[in-house]
């Protein structure tokens, strides 16, 4: 590939990120809006949030930190260094998954279902929001794993990290997500 065809592929990745974002924000945008519309019909059963979704914030919160720090080491070419926070956020991601599923558990020892004649929206729609931030975070996890592979074959220094700039902005764009989610489903119950 020539050095002018890489300058335009690098030139075109952050605002191609940029707009894949804007249109995941969206898509929520829009779940969030027909769960408002919805809710006011009635017929709407409130329930608290399970435990495990504040446990599962706290990790995507840390992970993000985490990943602050992998870029202060990166600007400092501590490679190694930043290969390990990059593995705890990675950890910390998965954690989250695992909590959020846990979650989904819970809601069903509390005879919260998706579907079925015990349903009701507000529970369908809680199963929805969060599905479809699990499906995006498979996405941020497995641009993490990449990253983390680049990161320990020595692939970024403080000059060359476009990947990981990526991966990083769309991490803590799935956190932040996450935590307008989080909160809206805690406020507008």
């Amino acid at each position: 590939m020539s050095v002018t065809m890489q300058m335009h592929r690098k030139k075109a990745a952050k605002p191609m990120l940029w707009i894949s974002m804007a249109s995941m924000a969206m898509i929520f945008a829009g779940l969030t809006s027909a769960y408002v519309v919805r809710k006011a019909e009635g017929n709407w059963v409130d329930f608290s949030l399970p435990p495990q979704m504040y446990i599962s914030t706290a990790l995507i919160i840390a992970s993000s930190i985490t990943m602050i720090l992998a870029a202060l080491l990166l600007r400092k070419n501590k490679s190694k260094e930043a290969t390990i926070a990059i593995g705890a956020t990675l950890a910390l991601g998965l954690g989250f998954g695992i909590y959020q599923l846990n979650a989904w558990s819970y809601l069903t020892d509390q005879g919260i279902f998706f579907t079925g004649p015990s349903s009701n929206a507000s529970g369908s729609f809680l199963y929805a929001l969060t599905f479809v931030h699990l499906l995006h975070l498979v996405g941020g996890l497995i641009s993490l794993i990449v990253t983390l592979i680049n990161c320990g074959r020595g692939k970024y220094t403080a000059d060359e990290k476009l990947g990981f700039e990526l991966a990083s902005i769309f991490w803590h764009f799935l956190g932040a997500l996450w935590l307008y989610l989080f909160l809206f489903l805690l406020f507008i119950r």
